[in-house]
């Protein structure tokens, strides 16, 4: 499994429980398990959702589910 396979369905995985669609960065946070804190790591790679939420723009918005926003995110930090 590639570093970008991994951190992406630890997006979805997160992001199991979280009601759709997503409107705002703020709803997004409050949809991980541990908000801003939540982690996925690969090998020697550990991100945060607050960290991934960086590389998001008001234009990416709403995610409709789940592989969205882990498709936005892994496509934007180049994984």
């Amino acid at each position: 499994m590639t570093v970008r396979d991994d951190i992406h369905g630890q997006i979805v995985g997160g992001l199991k429980g979280a009601k759709f669609p997503i409107n705002t960065p703020e709803e997004l946070l409050a949809a991980f398990p541990a908000g801003a804190d939540t982690t996925c790591r690969s090998g020697d790679l550990a991100v945060t959702a607050g960290e991934a939420g960086k590389l998001l723009t008001a234009a990416d918005f709403p995610f409709k589910d789940a592989k969205h926003v882990a498709d936005t995110i892994v496509d934007r930090a180049g994984l």
